[in-house]
């Protein structure tokens, strides 16, 4: 078991450590890099996992359902925590919401399971996304036009996706082939920026960091083995969401934060620091999952 967790995670923490060595010494405008990644190799990502014929998109319904519950979930289970703590819901609430499903739960699930997980955590993925893009700008601005929401490359690429699958429509090989390669370029450039961002971390709000790299996870977990319970997963759904669960804040909650004046250095602090915890967190949930037989 100790084989298997470290040759899922020492994969994920050597390209991320790539990232920061290569930061530290080279100026990297991380911004571009980001916006690239996620307008166009995150996008044909999605698109090919939900236009691939072979995936039967009905059977994860019920991940999609027990994702909603999650993300949504931990919100209310942590908003009596935030204001018994007095802390700003605002700035609190979605970076322990919204977690890590691109940067970090995609490479780790699929590092952790297999290809044939690469679905699922797809699925999960825009589970988060859409539901930051729409409940998460909406708790930070209500007035946020429904149609700015509507233009992100990662819902337009999701709706396109499910139509070609729902249509039945098939591709041309070649033109998979070539959606395939450059969406598998998203996974370590996740990586890889991450590692680098990790370099900013702010330790000045080091207590809300802490905080936040235990509620996170905890609330994301409990409702984990809630979902698990009630829910008949098929076992690699199962224990993608378990990771799904325990991941971290994702680093896209400072840039919203930033753009909309929410606070961000609290928020950086949040986020960053909660990653720096999955070092810890992370081996422990995939060593139970490891043990738990689901595979």
């Amino acid at each position: 078991m100790l084989g298997q967790i470290l040759s899922t995670l020492l994969p994920v923490f050597l390209i991320a450590g790539c990232g920061a060595l290569y930061g530290r010494y080279r100026s990297t405008d991380i911004q571009s890099m980001n916006t690239v990644n996620m307008e166009l190799f995150v996008p044909m990502l999605v698109f090919a996992v939900l236009a691939d014929q072979q995936a039967p998109l009905g059977d994860y319904a019920w991940l999609a359902t027990a994702a909603v519950v999650i993300v949504l979930g931990s919100g209310l289970i942590l908003w009596p925590v935030a204001r018994a703590l007095n802390l700003n819901l605002k700035t609190f609430l979605p970076p322990m919401m919204f977690n890590n499903s691109g940067n970090m739960g995609i490479p780790l699930i699929v590092l952790a399971f297999g290809d044939a997980a690469l679905p699922a955590a797809v699925v999960l993925f825009i589970v988060e996304m859409l539901l930051h893009f729409s409940v998460g700008l909406y708790m930070l601005d209500p007035h946020t036009s429904l149609l700015k929401r509507l233009r992100v490359p990662v819902v337009l690429a999701t709706i396109a996706g499910l139509a070609v699958n729902i249509g039945g429509v098939a591709l041309p090989g070649w033109l998979m082939e070539a959606l395939d390669m450059l969406g598998g370029i998203c996974i370590p450039l996740m990586l890889f920026t991450l590692g680098i961002r990790m370099l900013d971390v702010d330790f000045s709000d080091w207590r809300l960091g802490l905080i936040g790299a235990i509620a996170c996870p905890a609330s994301g977990l409990i409702l984990a083995w809630l979902m698990i319970a009630l829910l008949d997963l098929p076992g690699l759904q199962a224990a993608s969401l378990w990771v799904f669960a325990a991941l971290p804040p994702a680093v896209l909650n400072y840039m919203v934060a930033e753009q909309y004046r929410q606070e961000p250095h609290k928020v950086a602090s949040l986020v960053l620091i909660s990653n720096l915890g999955s070092l810890v967190v992370m081996p422990i949930v995939l060593g139970l999952v490891f043990s738990a037989g689901y595979l």
